[in-house]
């Protein structure tokens, strides 16, 4: 009874916070319900429209899947060469530490959302320092052509907490191990695809893992950058900016709610193909996979 005294807490937050609305948007997703009046029942209605009706729903999963295939892997190999930069035995190790992980504090606020946008404007600083060297930089953020790569940008940019996952994980690898391949003649290339790589793998396993969720759960970005609209023509409307905008400005909470399952179906197949092969990649130090 102690134990569960002290898990009340927890356990009321989860029914009332987390299990409760899972199951109410598990019952709208089957509704007509414009959050004003009762949800009206009208069973497969929502899953039939967003696969043969939405056409706007296919811009946005494909906007998506091309946001997560270019930001992911960019993140993670940013993140993990400043950590080997940083492993490098550097004085102020604390303090280069907490300024590369200020992004990821910061990055996801509406204000640096905004700064970007100023940077990244067809006038904006980025453009400027280009003009030094007599380079005519695009409107980054209003041309169709570029927009993604500026949301794909912000969130390489909020490489911190990534990298101080990864830098945890080179500190555990043993130190034996570079001596002895110097003393076999190996190179630096040589030793990070036969040392460090292979026992960084559960770390970049990990990291892979919740930055792929992220990425697809990834809101604040593109709603500021494109002003609420996933503009210019739908070139930043990434899958969660629409779903807040059927059910908040279209007033579509039913639909809304059978697009947030789908997104739950489209991560757990991800999820579940990364956890597949990880068996094939994934090197542990006891030896099992």
């Amino acid at each position: 009874m102690a134990g569960y005294a002290f898990l009340l807490p927890w356990l009321i937050g989860f029914l009332a916070l987390t299990l409760g609305p899972i199951i109410a948007s598990m019952y709208l997703s089957f509704t007509q319900y414009d959050l004003l009046t009762a949800p009206k029942w009208v069973g497969l209605a929502n899953y039939k429209t967003m696969f043969t009706d939405d056409f706007r729903l296919t811009d946005s999963v494909q906007v998506t899947f091309k946001y997560v295939l270019l930001s992911v892997p960019l993140k993670l190999a940013f993140a993990l060469l400043l950590a080997i930069l940083l492993n490098q035995g550097l004085r102020m190790l604390h303090f280069y530490r907490t300024i590369y992980y200020i992004p990821s504090l910061l990055g996801g606020s509406v204000a640096i959302s905004v700064l970007w946008k100023q940077v990244f404007d067809q006038d904006g600083l980025f453009n400027r320092m280009l003009g030094v060297f007599g380079i005519e930089g695009p409107a980054w953020i209003s041309n169709p052509h570029y927009a993604v790569y500026s949301l794909v940008g912000l969130s390489v940019w909020q490489f911190g907490s990534v990298m101080i996952i990864f830098l945890a994980g080179l500190k555990q690898v043993p130190q034996e191990l570079y001596e002895a391949a110097t003393v076999d003649g190996a190179g630096i290339l040589r030793k990070f695809a036969r040392i460090t790589l292979p026992l960084l793998t559960p770390v970049i396993f990990f990291n892979l893992t919740i930055t792929l969720i992220q990425s697809f759960q990834t809101f604040t970005k593109a709603f500021v950058i494109s002003g609420g609209t996933g503009g210019p023509i739908n070139s930043t409307l990434l899958y969660s900016l629409y779903l807040y905008m059927k059910g908040f400005t279209f007033m579509e909470m039913g639909y809304a709610s059978a697009m947030a399952w789908l997104l739950l179906a489209i991560i757990a197949v991800f999820t579940g193909v990364l956890f597949l092969t990880s068996r094939f990649w994934v090197f542990y130090s006891d030896g099992g996979k």
